[in-house]
C-alpha cells in the first residue's frame, strides 16, 4: 500500500536522487513520483521489484494450475506427458 509519505514531486527526487535510493533501499517501499501534482511514475529498489515480479510469476504459475485442474476434473483432456515434458525443459532449461 503506497501511503501519502510515499508521494514526491519529480524534481525533489531529480535534485536529491542519493538521499531517495537510499531511503527506497532501506524501507522497501515504492515512491510515487509526481509531476505538475499528478502521480506519474512509480520507483522502487531492484530487489523488492524482483521479489514483486517472483510473486506475480507464482500467482499466474497457480492460476493456470487451478484452470487445469478443473479442466480435468469437468473431463475435458490435458495434453501428452512427452509434450508436457518438453514445454516444461524448454520454459526451465533456456537461457
Amino acid at each position: 500500500m503506497i501511503e501519502l509519505t510515499d508521494i514526491k514531486p519529480l524534481t525533489d527526487f531529480l535534485r536529491n536522487s542519493k538521499a531517495h535510493i537510499a531511503g527506497l533501499r532501506r524501507s522497501g517501499k515504492p515512491e510515487v513520483l509526481t509531476v505538475n501534482g499528478e502521480a506519474a511514475v512509480v520507483v522502487q529498489d531492484a530487489e523488492s521489484y524482483q521479489a514483486l515480479l517472483n510473486l506475480v510469476t507464482q500467482a499466474e504459475d497457480d492460476r493456470r494450475l487451478a484452470n487445469a485442474l478443473e479442466a480435468l476434473r469437468n473431463g475435458e483432456e490435458g495434453i501428452p506427458l512427452g509434450e508436457a515434458r518438453n514445454k516444461l525443459r524448454e520454459r526451465f532449461t533456456a537461457g
